[in-house]
């Protein structure tokens, strides 16, 4: 076995202590990315009963574990990752890369005819630690997202997507306002204060 390095030991121990880790374990979520939703959604109340919404990078579910709770039944969900993700009741999941046209085939045949109310984006790329190829290739995903986002969106739908500050963020936060009524950051309580992640939240599409 490899031995770990003293940044990666580091983070196992962080994450074994994270109050946050233990409280998802302890309420049987899948991840603590739970509750960066779980804020955003008491102050935005983005979900709700009979939307349809659809879950970008879900693995592994803790977005749609909660997004399905509280549509209680009422709406529709579709998840899609390249990861494998177990089955949660009420989630329509797609296994694959949605930039394949047949995975996206897929994904928008779960969505169905009608358009969607909300998209969520937690996507986020495996980190080499180096800002020069980390930031290109997540600014890449959140394009990704809001190309997406474009197809799918019924006007004055909702768009929640995962950021990393640095180049190209302030662009696709202007252009997030050519398209979107509202558009704001937000960085929830579990998002680690070192972590240069934030949230863009774009509200009322097609409203400007």
């Amino acid at each position: 076995m490899p031995k770990r390095t003293k940044s990666s030991a580091r983070w196992l121990a962080e994450h074994a202590n994270d109050e946050y880790v233990k409280r998802a374990q302890r309420d049987g979520w899948r991840s603590r990315a739970v509750y960066k939703l779980e804020e955003i959604q008491q102050r935005e109340r983005l979900l709700r009963p009979g939307i349809r919404c659809v879950d970008l990078g879900a693995a592994p579910g803790s977005w749609s574990q909660y997004a399905a709770r509280l549509l209680g039944g009422q709406g529709r969900l579709v998840a899609t990752d390249i990861l494998t993700m177990d089955a949660i009741h009420g989630v329509q999941f797609v296994q694959g890369d949605f930039r394949e046209p047949a995975v996206l085939d897929e994904v928008l045949l779960c969505i169905g005819a009608d358009k969607v109310d909300l998209v969520l984006s937690d996507m986020a790329p495996n980190m080499a630690g180096i800002d020069a190829v980390d930031q290109p290739r997540s600014m890449h995903l959140a394009e990704l997202a809001f190309d997406f986002a474009d197809r799918v969106l019924v006007p004055g739908g909702d768009l929640l997507v995962k950021l990393f500050q640095g180049e190209g963020f302030d662009q696709i936060i202007r252009t997030a306002r050519k398209s979107y009524g509202r558009v704001v950051t937000k960085k929830p309580r579990a998002s680690r204060t070192r972590s240069a992640e934030i949230y863009l939240l774009a509200r009322q599409f097609g409203m400007v």
